[in-house]
C-alpha cells in the first residue's frame, strides 16, 4: 500500500536526477537569501553555479545546531516573515532554543510526508489515531495531526499526559493507531494492566513510536504489553519535523523520503562522508523546503544507511534505527556507552520491568556507573538471595556488553519517574563539578 507510488517506488536513476534538480534549486536559494550560507560558500570559494553532481554535495560546509542558535531567532529563514504560517522551536534546555519556520507550502508538504509516513506504517483512512505526542512548540503532535487528515484518518489530539484518561479514551473511542515516544507507550502498558485490563479490551494494532532512541528488545516489550506492531518513525524539527523516514511492517529499516531529504554518514570526528552500510553521524539535506532550507545539518544520531531492497516495493534509501546520538554518548573510563546498549541488556534476561536510570559519577579521578533498575512487587518482596543473583546477572551482562565495569542496584517499583515525552536515563553528575 502507497500514498504516492509515483514518488516512493521511482526507479534510482530518475530519483537520483530529481535529487539533483531539486539541490541545485535549494543550493541556489540558500546562497541568495540566506546571511549565513552565502558567508560559509563564499569562504570556501563556491558558486551555486559550482554544484554539477550530487557528488559535489560533500564539499559543502556542514550546518551545526549552534549556526541556528547563533542566527537566533530568524536568521537562518530564506522568506520574509511574512511568508511564514508556523513557527516550532526546540526546547532550549541548553542555551537558546532553535526556531524553525515553514510557509504554506512547507506545511502542505509535510503533511504530505506525515500522511506518507502513515501508509508505509500501514495506516488507512479507516484508523483511529491516538494521537499522544505532544503538541505546541514541539513538533511532534501537529506533525502527526496533519499527516493524520491529510490521510483522512479519524484523528484524537490527546497530546501526552493524563494516562489513566490516556487508556480511557483509548478503550471507549476504538483507538487502533498509537503515536508517542517509546518510553510512554510503556508507561501506557503499565497503566493499562494497573486499571486492570487486558489487551481484549482494545483494538489498538499498530504502534508508531520516535523522538528517542530504542532498542529492538524495547520493540518487542511493547509489542507483547500491548499486542501491536511497533513501528519506529524519525525526524527532527530542523530538517522538518517527524515524517523524514519510518519503518514499514518488514522491520528492515526506516524508508527515508529521499525525494525530498538527501542523507549522507561521516565519521563524527572527521566529517568525512562514510560508503553505505558504516555506521556514523547522520547528516540531512532538505530538497524541497521553502522558510528553513537545510545544507548538510548534523543531527548528532549514531545510524548507518542501506541500498538494500524491501519487500514492500519502496526504492529510497533505508537507515537502521538511530542507536544513539554523539552528545549523548557517554564516555566511561574512554569508552563510548549509549544508554541504548544498557536498555538491551536489560531487556534480554526480561526479569526486571523496563525502567531503569543510568548514574554517573566521579569519585577522585575514576569515573562511576550505577545502573537502577526496577523489578516487579512479587520479586521485590522475595528472598534477598534472589535478587542478589539477578544483580549479579544483570552487572555481568552489562559489563560483558560494556568491556566496563558498573554496580547495579534493584529498586522497587514505581521508584524511577515515569515519562510522558522523551525519557530521562542518564543523570551525569560529573557535569555538577
Amino acid at each position: 500500500m502507497y500514498w504516492n507510488q509515483k514518488y516512493e517506488c521511482m526507479p534510482r536513476e530518475e530519483l537520483l536526477a530529481l535529487q539533483l534538480e531539486r539541490l541545485k534549486n535549494t543550493v541556489e536559494k540558500c546562497f541568495y537569501n540566506v546571511p549565513h550560507y552565502r558567508k560559509a560558500f563564499q569562504e570556501i570559494g563556491f558558486e551555486p553555479g559550482d554544484l554539477n553532481s550530487l557528488q559535489d554535495l560533500a564539499k559543502l560546509p556542514f550546518t551545526y545546531k549552534t549556526d541556528l542558535r547563533d542566527n537566533y531567532p530568524y536568521g537562518m529563514f530564506a522568506v520574509p516573515l511574512s511568508e511564514v504560517v508556523r513557527i516550532h522551536s526546540s526546547s532550549g534546555t541548553t542555551g537558546k532554543p532553535t526556531v524553525v519556520g515553514y510557509t504554506r507550502s512547507d506545511i502542505n508538504t509535510w503533511a504530505e510526508l506525515m500522511a506518507r509516513a502513515l501508509v508505509t506504517a500501514g495506516v488507512t483512512k479507516n484508523d483511529v489515531i491516538q494521537n499522544a505526542y505532544g503538541y505546541g512548540l514541539f513538533t511532534g503532535g501537529l506533525g502527526v495531526h496533519y499527516g493524520a487528515e491529510r490521510l483522512g484518518a479519524s484523528v484524537i489530539p490527546i497530546s501526552g499526559g493524563n494516562t489513566k484518561r490516556q487508556v480511557m479514551i483509548m478503550k471507549d473511542y476504538g483507538t487502533t493507531v498509537l503515536t508517542c515516544t517509546p518510553s510512554y507507550a510503556l508507561n501506557i502498558s503499565e497503566v493499562i494492566e494497573e486499571m486492570g485490563l487486558t489487551q481484549d479490551d482494545f483494538q489498538l494494532k499498530v504502534g508508531i513510536f520516535g523522538a528517542e532512541p530504542w532498542s529492538d528488545n524495547m520493540r518487542k516489550e511493547i509489542e507483547q504489553k500491548l499486542g501491536i506492531i511497533a513501528l519506529d518513525i524519525y525526524g527532527l524539527s530542523e530538517i522538518i519535523g517527524p515524517g523524514v523516514a519510518i519503518e514499514c511492517p518488514s522491520k528492515t529499516g526506516l524508508h527515508i523520503f529521499e525525494d525530498h531529504f538527501i542523507p549522507e554518514i561521516i565519521d563524527p570526528d572527521t566529517g568525512e562522508v562514510l560508503p553505505y552500510g558504516s555506521t556514523g553521524e547522520l547528516v540531512f539535506t532538505s530538497l524541497t523546503k521553502e522558510a528553513l532550507p537545510m545544507i548538510r545539518y548534523r543531527t548528532r544520531d549514531i545510524a548507518s544507511l542501506t541500498l538494500e531492497e524491501c519487500s514492500c516495493g519502496r526504492t529510497h534509501l533505508k537507515m537502521k534505527r538511530v542507536s544513539g546520538r554523539t552528545d549523548d554518548m557517554l564516555i566511561i573510563r574512554g569508552v563510548n556507552v549509549f544508554p541504548s546498549q544498557i536498555e538491551s541488556v536489560l531487556l534480554e534476561i526480561g526479569q526486571t520491568e523496563p525502567h531503569y536510570q543510568i548514574v554517573v559519577d566521579r569519585i577522585g579521578t575514576l569515573d562511576t556507573v550505577e545502573v537502577l533498575v526496577e523489578v516487579s512487587a512479587s520479586f521485590f518482596s522475595d528472598q534477598i538471595r534472589q535478587l542478589e543473583v539477578l544483580e549479579a546477572k544483570i552487572r555481568e551482562a552489562i559489563e560483558s556488553t560494556l568491556g566496563i565495569s558498573v554496580k547495579v542496584r534493584l529498586v522497587e517499583p514505581k521508584t524511577i519517574e515515569r515519562s510522558e515525552g522523551k525519557a530521562k536515563r542518564v543523570i551525569d553528575k560529573r557535569k555538577l563539578d
